[in-house]
C-alpha cells in the first residue's frame, strides 16, 4: 500500500498499531472506499506509465541496441534502464513519484532537436513492436513522449500533499467566498 493512502487510513481510522483492536463498521469501511477512490487516479496514472515503458523493448540483451540508440539520441541518462530501475520497481508498489520525477527531468533537460532525434528512436521500436507501418516513426516517438511527459505530471499531481485539514478547509473558504 502507498504512504500517502496510508496515511490517510490511518488519519481516517487511527494508527495501524490500533487495528487489531479497532471494531470496523460501516462507516469506518465507507471512509476507507472514499480514501481508496481518491487516490484512485495516482494508481491510475503510475499503472499508465508502467505500461507506457512496457510498450518499449524490455531492458534485456535483445534491446540493449533500443536503449543504446535512445542514449544517443535523447543526450539524457536519464531515461536508461539501469538509472529508472529503482523508480520503476517502486511504482510496482503504488510509489511512482520517484519514477516521474526522474522522466520529467529527462524530458525537460532535452534540446528540441533531441527530443525529436528520441522521438524517431521510440516511433520506431513501438511500429516494430505494434506493427504500425502506416504510421511515421516520428509522429508515434512524439505521442509517446508527449504521453509520457503528461503522465509523469499526472502522478506528481496526484501525490500532491495538501490533503491536510488546513489545505482542504483553505480550499473549501476559497470557494465559499467566490
Amino acid at each position: 500500500m502507498s504512504t500517502p493512502l496510508t496515511d490517510q487510513l490511518e488519519h481516517q481510522l487511527g494508527p495501524a498499531s490500533d487495528l487489531g483492536t479497532c471494531q470496523l463498521d460501516v462507516a469506518h469501511v465507507a471512509g476507507i472506499a472514499v480514501v481508496a477512490a481518491a487516490h484512485s487516479g495516482g494508481y491510475a496514472a503510475i499503472g499508465h506509465l508502467l505500461g507506457l515503458l512496457a510498450a518499449l523493448p524490455a531492458p534485456t540483451q535483445a534491446g540493449e541496441r533500443f536503449w543504446s540508440d535512445l542514449w544517443r539520441s535523447s543526450g539524457s541518462a536519464y531515461l536508461l534502464p539501469v538509472t529508472i530501475k529503482a523508480g520503476v520497481l517502486q511504482s510496482l508498489t503504488g510509489e511512482g513519484t520517484a519514477l516521474a520525477r526522474q522522466i520529467l527531468s529527462a524530458v525537460d533537460e532535452m534540446t528540441p532537436p533531441q527530443r525529436v532525434a528520441a522521438a524517431e528512436v521510440i516511433g520506431q521500436a513501438l511500429v516494430e513492436s505494434d506493427h504500425l507501418p502506416d504510421l511515421k516513426t516520428q509522429v508515434i516517438g512524439e505521442l509517446w513522449l508527449r504521453d509520457l511527459e503528461l503522465t509523469a505530471w499526472h502522478v506528481l499531481h496526484a501525490d500532491r500533499r495538501s490533503d491536510d485539514p488546513a489545505g482542504r478547509k483553505a480550499f473549501l473558504e476559497a470557494w465559499s467566498n467566490a
